[in-house]
């Protein structure tokens, strides 16, 4: 695998040079051109050229950074599977991050709830990142105190039988009232880190099914636990277990995660083959 990404970050690194040579050329030959008045005046010259070029050198390497990930989302058909651009992007700078910082596994797995959508969408995707596949897509439940059909309101408080959100890694399986249950870590303080004293795990539930939602007009509702229809959540659990990412999503609540830095994301990119 580590020759394949490498061969891909080198094939978009001359996609890279192809585009900023454009941009370097007419500043380069402008300052050899230039008359030399005095030393001030070329020295203002070079530090113009040098500001300008990095502040080009570095909108290019975001521009770079972002069509890579794009690329990992349309070769996964993400879109066609109902997730946005916007929350895989958020999604990918926090799996970057935690794994830069030795928080997960060498699995390279992505878990993502997005609870911008109803209870009565598939809007839980497990994403296998080295193969750029859709593993898991269906139905996730959220807390009874969030919302009905939708979820609104978030808390990181004990009994509060709300949803939380934000970065969660995985942690170890058990077998509860619900079967096989996994063990979550929130990640942030402002939101989630209270989910081992909460109790908030990944198990299966029988109220969410397309039967429920055909029955009530939306999916039952947990006591804070992303839980997932019974008969898949088994398989997903084993594969997503020990240390692997899963990020929950909401725009209602702005989320405040240190995890959520482009600048460190894409460093990491760039110097780590093993990333992704």
């Amino acid at each position: 695998m580590g020759n394949v990404t490498t061969k891909r970050k080198l094939v978009a690194g001359k996609r890279f040079a192809t585009r900023i040579l454009p941009f370097f050329a007419p500043l380069f030959f402008a300052t050899l051109t230039a008359p030399s008045k005095t030393v001030e005046a070329r020295s203002n010259v070079a530090s113009h050229f040098n500001l300008d070029a990095e502040v080009k050198l570095n909108a290019l390497k975001k521009s770079n950074f972002q069509m890579n990930l794009l690329e990992i989302y349309e070769q996964a058909g993400l879109e066609k599977k109902g997730m946005t651009f916007e929350v895989f992007d958020r999604a990918m700078i926090g799996y970057l991050n935690l794994k830069n910082a030795g928080l997960l596994s060498d699995k390279q797995l992505l878990s993502v709830v997005d609870f911008d959508l109803p209870s009565t969408k598939k809007r839980f995707w497990l994403i296998d990142l080295e193969k750029r596949k859709v593993l898991e897509n269906t139905f996730v439940s959220h807390g009874k105190n969030s919302g009905g059909n939708m979820a609104t309101q978030f808390s990181n408080t004990d009994d509060s039988n709300m949803s939380s959100l934000g970065f969660y890694v995985t942690g170890e399986t058990y077998y509860g009232r619900h079967g096989l249950s996994l063990k979550l870590d929130g990640m942030d303080a402002a939101h989630n880190s209270n989910a081992r004293l909460r109790d908030i795990v990944m198990h299966g539930a029988e109220y969410v099914s397309k039967d429920f939602i055909n029955q009530q007009g939306r999916l039952g509702r947990s006591e804070g636990c992303p839980a997932l229809p019974m008969g898949l959540h088994q398989e997903v659990i084993e594969q997503v277990q020990d240390r692997t990412v899963l990020f929950i999503h909401a725009s209602v609540q702005p989320l405040q995660s240190r995890f959520l830095n482009q600048e460190t994301a894409m460093e990491a990119f760039y110097k780590n083959d093993n990333l992704i």
